[in-house]
């Protein structure tokens, strides 16, 4: 009897032990905030809460969050900040466009700090409002956290080495 106890209580400080390693599937809960404090996403949104889902070092989250995922255990929780270059990148001067007042719909009128959808061949995105004069509006498509200082608070909740299929959330 006292060896099927030792058994069990091996099998519990190997599952406590186990680490986040690249090709883990990961469930966390997370929230992101920038340097001002101003929350900008979060896995806990009242009644919508869900943890984030992904495969570890295989790109599916932005490099600086990968990184500081690795070798973390489950109930683990960590601060970490992400600078731009590992996060989505520095503001880029090239994506801001000058494009004529009257190219925009009629129906709104366009204010600086307004997000507009554009049509690519590539899909629909939002670009933000930069500018806005008598004849140019002058359109941002910078990501919107492009440039910015980036603060995660993370626990991890699963590490599992099988495939998540059906269980990932989407939006």
């Amino acid at each position: 009897m006292a060896n099927k106890k030792t058994a069990k209580m091996d099998k519990a400080d190997n599952a406590g032990s186990k680490k986040v390693v690249k090709g883990s599937k990961v469930s966390l809960d997370y929230e992101g905030k920038l340097e001002s404090g101003e929350v900008f996403d979060s896995s806990k949104h009242g009644d919508h809460s869900h943890p984030l889902e992904f495969e570890a070092g295989t790109g599916m989250v932005i490099a600086g969050f990968d990184a500081a995922v690795m070798g973390m255990k489950i109930g683990e929780e960590k601060e970490f900040s992400i600078e731009p270059k590992d996060a989505y990148g520095m503001h880029r001067a090239e994506l801001t466009k000058e494009i004529p007042r009257d190219a925009l719909p009629k129906e709104q009128e366009p204010k600086a700090g307004m997000t507009l959808v554009i049509g690519t061949p590539q899909g629909q995105f939002p670009v933000k409002i930069a500018s806005v004069n008598e004849k140019t509006v002058v359109i941002d498509m910078n990501h919107p956290l492009a440039g910015k200082k980036l603060i995660f608070n993370i626990k991890v909740i699963g590490i599992d080495e099988k495939d998540f299929g059906t269980h990932n959330h989407q939006h």
